[in-house]
Order: C-alpha cells, then sequence, then structure tokens
C-alpha cells in the first residue's frame, strides 16, 4: 500500500468574503517541494478565478493522462519499443451525468507517440499496449467517468 499527500492552502486577502466575492486562488504543494498556482475554473467562476492557476477540472484530465502515459511508457520499454516522445493533447467534459449531478462525464486521450530504433510496434500492437495501459493505470481504475484513448497516428 502507498499514501500520496497534497496540502491545498487558501487565505482571505481581506476580502468579506460572507458576501460570495472573494478569490478562488489558492496553492497546491507536494512532498517533493513543488508549489503551483490553483483556482476555481474561469468557466465555473469567471470573476473571482485566476486563470493561471491550475483547476481541478484540468488537473483531473492531466492525471488520468498522465498515468495513462507513464503506464504505456513502461509496458512499450518492456516489449523493446523505443519512444522518443509522447504528447498527450487530452480533454474532459463536464456535464450532468445520470443523476443531474454535474461531473467530468468523459475524457478523451489523444496521445502522439514518436518511435525510434528498429522495433516499432504495428498499429494493432500500439493499439494492445494503449489497452493495456488502460487497463493497468491505477488513476483510470480509480475513476467512473468514460476513459478513452484516441491515438494520434
Amino acid at each position: 500500500m502507498s499514501h500520496y499527500s497534497a496540502t491545498v492552502s487558501w487565505r482571505r486577502n481581506g476580502e468579506v468574503f460572507t458576501d460570495n466575492r472573494y478569490s478562488r486562488g489558492h496553492e497546491w504543494s507536494f512532498d517533493g517541494g513543488v508549489t503551483f498556482r490553483a483556482s476555481s475554473s474561469p468557466q465555473v467562476v469567471p470573476r473571482f478565478s485566476d486563470p493561471a492557476g491550475v483547476d481541478p477540472e484540468e488537473a483531473f484530465v492531466a492525471s488520468l493522462a498522465s498515468c495513462h502515459m507513464l503506464t504505456f511508457l513502461s509496458l512499450a520499454a518492456s516489449k523493446k519499443y523505443r519512444v522518443d516522445s509522447y504528447i498527450d493533447k487530452a480533454e474532459g467534459i463536464v456535464a450532468k451525468n445520470p443523476k443531474g449531478k454535474l461531473a467530468m462525464v468523459e475524457v478523451v486521450l489523444r496521445p502522439k507517440i514518436v518511435f525510434s530504433g528498429e522495433q516499432h510496434p504495428s498499429p494493432e500492437a500500439l493499439k494492445e499496449l494503449h489497452h493495456r495501459a488502460h487497463e493497468e493505470c491505477f488513476i483510470a481504475n480509480s475513476v467512473t467517468t468514460d476513459v478513452r484513448c484516441e491515438p494520434v497516428l
């Protein structure tokens, strides 16, 4: 079993607060010492969000894409496929779920991978690598969102 943590910090900076007109900007800090500017999504709270901050919806999409990529890279290396680059322009969709609640209902991964060396996966082998990466990604296994992978060839 592994344990993971993050520190989420927000402070009222002189705002009244009780009028609901306060900054949604805050910080995420992680055990390695990295701190990110975070905020609510400007699409959710337009006036009081910090568009420069990473919002939870973006982080959710990035977490799924990152887990898929790391799993894929490990599987590709075990098959002796040399990966030179992996770029995923992943997207998530927030909409009402079947219960009528707003939720991240879909995440689409669009990885574009460049291979080099003597061995390159066939289209079928590439599809199988992505399938296995999805099946083994524990972040994807932790959510009910429909997570699809549409590799860019």
